[in-house]
Formats: C-alpha cells, structure tokens, sequence
C-alpha cells in the first residue's frame, strides 16, 4: 500500500502499551554525514538505546516484542542496503502483525521511538514538504508521467506518438529506436512533421496531464526536459506548472528523476 494511504490508517493505531516501533533512517548518500554508511551505525545505536531502556524498567514481555521486531528491522534494511534510497521509514508491531517499510527519494531526520502508537509526525512534515504530485517528462514522440507522494514512487505511464493515426498511445515498452528504424527518408519525414505541429500533438497530452492532476489529487506539477520541449509543453498547459527543469531525463529510471527533482 502506498505510503500516503496507509497514513490514515496508521492514524487509527492505538493500544493500551508501548508495542510499537517507527524508525526514521537517513540513507542518503549525498549526505556529507553518509559518506561512509554512517547509517549502519546510526541503525545499531538507535536500537540499542531502546533496548536498554526496557531492560532498565524490567518489562520483560515488551523487551521480547522490540527484540522479535528490532531484528526483523534491521535484517529488512540490510537485504536492501545495495539498494537503499535517501531514507527508510518502518513501522513495526507484533500487535495486528503490522510492519510498514517504505524507501524514500526525500530526506528525512534519523530517529527510533517505542511507543503505544505508530509516530507519524516526522511524515506529516515530509507531506507537507512534499505533497501529492505529477512529473511530466516530454520528449519528442514520447511523454512519461510520474505520480509521486512524499517522496515515494507511485505510479509511471509513458505515452508514444502514433505518426499514422496522430495521437499519443500508452507504451507497451517499445523504444522510440525501435519503432522509427523502417528507414531514413521515414524518421526523417516524421520528425520533421512532428516539429512543425508539435503545439498541436502536446496539446493533447497536456489535457490528458490536467485529467490526471484532478483524478490524482495532484497539488503540485513538475515539467522536466529540454529547454525548448518544456517551452513548449506548458505552453499548452491550462495550468501552469510548479516549476520547470531544463534537464534530459527521460533515460532515467521514476527514483532517479524523483530524486534529482527534490535534491
């Protein structure tokens, strides 16, 4: 389930004792403080300081509980420490089975509680900071979309152009390479037509952009590519964006553009 969602759910999450763990895990290795993994440790010490305090009030059941979770924490997050993001943020309890991980493309403050409920003040600030939103990517005869929520990936669709019937179709995964290669006098025929309407052709993916800002609840809209294409592309926009970025990334994979948009 997405992050943003179970949000509400996580809300509802009470009991009568301390039987939940959150952890809020800096990963991120652009981070001059990260250079070196930094986050193993800071891991290890953040569970550890919670261990001691129940060892120190002698409650026996909820050190067995933080114990069980403590260690499927950490082995989640060593499985995945080749692949980790900018963050990591876990919620865990033996009660009602929960445990919640979720890899983040936005910063977060490193911090372990143990409490009677999940602690969600730390992802109420992230979605304040970074809210339900598109990325549009346009290229020449493709446009990606990218849905993302607090920093989390979402959803991606990529659009083709139809050269024969003069519409974007939703991509099967089929490269652009691959679909223009019948011959030179062709491509070349076809670009050149799509330059000279290319107004006209983005008109259509921009509604299809404002449909998905309603459908999604979208409160922000990112347009990144060439300087000239994004021109373009928000000219035809009934909205305006956010903001712009002169960048090619459609190569990118969904996190990296995610990432690079919010470093």
């Amino acid at each position: 389930m997405a992050l943003r969602n179970e949000l509400e759910e996580l809300k509802g999450l009470e009991y009568e004792h301390d039987a939940v763990l959150s952890v809020y895990l800096n990963t991120d290795r652009s981070d001059q403080d990260q250079q070196k993994g930094e986050w193993q440790i800071h891991l290890k010490n953040g569970l550890k300081r919670i261990r001691e305090y129940l060892e120190s009030a002698n409650n026996e059941k909820e050190l067995k509980n933080f114990e069980k979770l403590s260690k499927k924490v950490d082995k989640e997050i060593q499985n995945n420490r080749t692949d980790l993001l900018r963050s990591v943020v876990i919620f865990a309890s033996v009660e009602d089975d929960l445990f919640s991980v979720h890899y983040l493309q936005v910063p977060v403050e490193t911090s372990f509680h143990w409490e009677n409920r999940p602690v969600l003040e730390p992802l109420e600030d992230i979605q304040r900071e970074y809210p339900r939103s598109g990325i549009i990517l346009p290229n020449m005869d493709e446009v990606k979309i990218i849905d993302t929520a607090l920093g989390e990936l979402q959803e991606v669709k990529a659009y083709e152009f139809d050269s024969g019937k003069e519409e974007w179709v939703l991509s099967e995964g089929m490269a652009s390479s691959d679909r223009m290669a019948s011959g030179a006098t062709h491509v070349d025929k076809f670009q050149q037509r799509f330059k000279e309407n290319l107004s006209r052709f983005y008109k259509e993916m921009s509604d299809r952009v404002e449909n998905f800002r309603k459908d999604r609840g979208w409160e922000e809209v990112y347009v990144i590519g060439e300087a000239e294409t994004v021109k373009i592309f928000t000219g035809t926009m009934k909205k305006q964006p956010t903001g712009v970025m002169h960048k090619n990334l459609n190569s990118s994979r969904a996190y990296d553009v995610i990432k690079e948009l919010y470093k």
